[in-house]
């Protein structure tokens, strides 16, 4: 992990979304692997840097809110999600397509819970090896660590103040 504290305490109308969608990373898991995830305690990333992982699925926020969210997870833990699945093509596609679909399932359930004011894009999938993650300077981020089977993973949320 980045360096970091604690996260501040966030108000509640804040804290109600970040388990929105810390809801619908988890019940991918649920659902598709049959194996539950657990969530870490949130905090607050520190530097401008943004924490990535091989593969990250990044989902574009605009209207009541601007932003983004995003899924972020290393290729091995990607590549466990697969197999448990039943998948036997674990190559940088499969990947790339796992962690997108990860982050549309994400996206479909926020969309269901905050309505049309809350626009949300389609996901933009990126592999740290040929793309770098950018977030705007007015932005807070919120780095949720989310550990299944052994792996570790983030879902890392950038809303604007």
């Amino acid at each position: 992990h980045p360096t970091c504290k604690e996260a501040e305490m966030v108000n509640l109308n804040d804290e109600e979304k970040l388990l929105v969608f810390v809801k619908g990373t988890t019940n991918f898991f649920e659902e598709a692997t049959r194996r539950p995830a657990s969530v870490g305690t949130p905090y607050l990333m520190e530097t401008m840097q943004p924490l990535a992982y091989d593969y990250t699925g990044i989902i574009g926020i605009s209207g009541e809110r601007k932003g983004s969210i995003y899924f972020t997870a290393p290729a091995n833990f990607l590549m466990r999600v697969l197999t448990s699945m039943g998948e036997t093509d674990v190559s940088r596609d499969a990947l790339m397509d796992i962690v997108g679909e990860v982050a549309n399932t994400i996206s479909g359930n926020a969309r269901n819970v905050f309505g049309e004011r809350f626009m949300i894009s389609v996901p933009t999938v990126v592999s740290t090896s040929d793309d770098n993650i950018r977030l705007p300077k007015d932005t807070r981020s919120y780095i949720i660590p989310i550990e299944w089977s052994k792996y570790e993973a983030a879902l890392v949320i950038t809303l604007s103040a």
